[in-house]
């Protein structure tokens, strides 16, 4: 028993107190990249349609904008903690296309595809999809307050 208290019991109390780092680590890593690149979008709109139209992208004077505005306001909310398990699952749809409309014809092997910078994103988003923003964040005091009235 001692390996396992050292190996699994104890750490697992260790982390306990520390729950809420993990997923506003997580919400920062991958929003701010993504408020960026949105933002930059947004302020290139001409050229990014190009590119949706190259990729083969349908509606693309739609898509554009609302893509930009998805990342941009996506990545902001999962920096805020708002709207998380909406904004992840937004972002994570938006991986699985630029999966397959930029990045499909360069899939060799599983390996390439889990290579992917977009596979780890889409990994992340999901995970924050399903598990939501933690405690540090906008939308576990909005639950608190929900709960409490």
């Amino acid at each position: 028993m001692p390996l396992l208290e050292a190996s699994i019991l104890w750490p697992k109390r260790l982390a306990g107190h520390f729950e809420w780092a993990g997923p506003l680590v997580a919400r920062i890593v991958v929003g701010y990249p993504f408020m960026l690149t949105g933002w930059t979008k947004l302020q290139n709109l001409e050229r990014i349609t190009q590119a949706f139209v190259d990729w083969g992208i349908p509606f693309p004077h739609v898509m554009t904008p609302f893509v930009s505005a998805v990342e941009c306001f996506g990545g902001l909310f999962l920096m805020l903690g708002l709207l998380t398990r909406i904004s992840a699952g937004a972002l994570a749809v938006v991986m699985i296309v630029a999966i397959a409309a930029a990045k499909w014809s360069d899939v060799d092997s599983l390996e390439t595809l889990l290579g992917f910078e977009e596979a780890i994103y889409f990994a992340v988003f999901t995970w924050l999809a399903i598990c939501g923003a933690g405690k540090a964040s906008i939308d576990h005091l909005l639950e608190r307050r929900g709960s409490s009235t």
